[in-house]
C-alpha cells in the first residue's frame, strides 16, 4: 500500500518556544532596518503571507520574494542552540515518524508554511530531519496559500519517486488551516490539539480526528495504515 503522509512542523512535531516569532521579526529587521512594532501574526500561514502582512502592517514596502526569502533563510541559521535549549520535539513524535519512515511505499515528508531552510533548522535541532523525505516536501516559498502547498508535494512525489497520482495524501497538523487544506484537496487530515486551537475548533474546521498529541505510536500507525486503503 502506497501513502504520501504529510506532517506540519511548528506545534505539531515541535515546539518553538518563540523562535519562529523572534526570526520572523529579525527577517523584518533586516529588511526594513528598524525593529518590529509588533509579533508576526502566524496562525498556519505560509512565509510569503506572514512577511507580507508583517511588513505592510508596520508601512515598509514590499522587495521581491528572493529577498525576504534571503532574509529569513539569514534570520533562521544557527538556531539551532536555542530552539534545544528552550524547545523540544513533542511527545512521541520521534517513534511515529521513525514508524512511518519503515512502512514500505509510504512517502512521509512535511508540509509546512515555513521556508524549506528554516524547515532544516527546526528538524535538525531535534534530529527529526533523517526520519523525513524532505525533498517532495512542500514549504512556504512554493506558494501563498496551504491548499496548493499539496498538490506541490503530489508533484513532487509523482516526479521525484515516481508516486502516482491516485496515491492517498494524508496531513498531519495542529491548525484549522491544515483542516482547510486537506479538506479542499481531497486529502485526509490527522488533527493534533497540541498547539494553541482546542479539539472543539478542529472539529469545527472539519476533522474527523483530533488526537491529542502524537503520543501513542500504535494508534498513529493504525489511522495512517486505514488511510493507505481508502
Amino acid at each position: 500500500m502506497q501513502l504520501i503522509v504529510l506532517w506540519d512542523i511548528d506545534h505539531t512535531l515541535i515546539e518553538n518556544a518563540g523562535v519562529s516569532k523572534e526570526i520572523y521579526a529579525s527577517a523584518f529587521s533586516l529588511l526594513a532596518g528598524r525593529d518590529p512594532d509588533g509579533p508576526a501574526r502566524t496562525e498556519g500561514r505560509t512565509d510569503r503571507l506572514i512577511m507580507r502582512e508583517l511588513l505592510v502592517r508596520h508601512g515598509v514596502p514590499v522587495p521581491d520574494w528572493t529577498v525576504v526569502e534571503a532574509a529569513l533563510a539569514k534570520a533562521g541559521e544557527g538556531r539551532e542552540e536555542d530552539l534545544r535549549r528552550r524547545g523540544s520535539a513533542l511527545p512521541g513524535v520521534r517513534e511515529a515518524l521513525a514508524a512511518a519512515a519503515d512502512r514500505h511505499g509510504w512517502i512521509s515528508s512535511v508540509l509546512t508554511g515555513n521556508i524549506a531552510a528554516n524547515a532544516v533548522v527546526k528538524l535538525s535541532a531535534f534530529g527529526l530531519d533523517t526520519l523525513l523525505d524532505l525533498s517532495v516536501g512542500a514549504y512556504g516559498a512554493d506558494a501563498d496559500l496551504r491548499p496548493d502547498l499539496v498538490e506541490v508535494a503530489r508533484e513532487r512525489a509523482r516526479r521525484l519517486r515516481g508516486v502516482g497520482a491516485d496515491v492517498p495524501v494524508v496531513l498531519v497538523g495542529d491548525t484549522p488551516r491544515d483542516v482547510e487544506a486537506a479538506l479542499t484537496t481531497g486529502s485526509q487530515i490527522i488533527s493534533v490539539a497540541s498547539g494553541i486551537h482546542s479539539e472543539e475548533e478542529l472539529r469545527a474546521a472539519g476533522a474527523s480526528v483530533v488526537l491529542g498529541d502524537l503520543s501513542e505510536t500504535s494508534r498513529v500507525l493504525d489511522l495512517l495504515e486505514r488511510a493507505a486503503q481508502r
